[in-house]
């Protein structure tokens, strides 16, 4: 039964050298008990949809799209394995460390009930500076470790609220949506950053697309295909 092992939150910014704003809230801790989540509005004025839950950068992160950020626990213990380290559930930033659901696979529009709220798969995470510079001191450098964490392809998700509620660790998930297309979270995250030629494949997700992400692919393409750029 998929569920979420842990509710992460962090309940203050960090001043750090490192992320552009001098300050992060990546380090999330796990809590007990429910949470409210909700949409927290647009991105620049909006931080995250969880209650108490810290954003450090709200220029670049947070906001409606990117309310909720989860990482599956069965990844964590990849990278466990990889990198020879201890990782607590919240150390990648996440707000929910799951157990039991896939979702780098998950489609973009996915629907999950998780405790009284709904949330919608939007996008996948993609690796900065800031997550780098977190990881440092555990022995990787700001470059190596953005190229490791694109390449092995686990991103995890970002989820808008699209019915405000309660989550608390041990609630079970529930795949209520699964859209009629195959553009998952791993396909959107190759897309971005690897693999360009796949960004109008993005577009085929409809709403559940970013508005930022569906300015960034007709943007690539009006450049690709515009002959005065050749």
């Amino acid at each position: 039964m998929p569920v979420v092992l842990s509710l992460n939150v962090a309940q203050k910014t960090v001043p750090v050298d490192y992320a552009q704003k001098g300050v992060t809230a990546i380090d999330k801790r796990p809590v007990e008990g429910s949470l409210r989540v909700s949409p927290p509005g647009p991105k620049g004025s909006g931080g995250s949809g969880v209650q108490g839950d810290a954003i450090g950068d709200r220029a670049s992160h947070g906001g409606d799209h990117q309310a909720v950020y989860g990482y599956a626990r069965e990844d964590l213990d990849h990278w466990q394995d990889e990198l020879g380290l201890v990782l607590h559930n919240g150390q990648f930033g996440e707000n929910l460390t799951t157990q039991g659901i896939d979702q780098t696979n998950a489609l973009i529009g996915e629907r999950w009930r998780v405790g009284t709220t709904l949330l919608e798969v939007s996008s996948p995470r993609i690796p900065c500076r800031t997550f780098a510079g977190h990881l440092e001191r555990h022995g990787l450098g700001l470059s190596g470790w953005v190229k490791r964490f694109t390449q092995a392809n686990r991103p995890g998700a970002y989820f808008r609220v699209l019915e405000a509620g309660l989550i608390a660790p041990g609630d079970e998930i529930t795949v209520v949506h699964r859209p009629d297309h195959d553009v998952t979270v791993e396909m959107f995250f190759r897309a971005i950053l690897t693999e360009p030629e796949l960004l109008p494949r993005l577009l085929e997700a409809g709403d559940a697309v970013p508005p930022g992400v569906v300015e960034l692919v007709h943007k690539r393409t009006t450049i690709k295909l515009d002959p005065e750029r050749s």
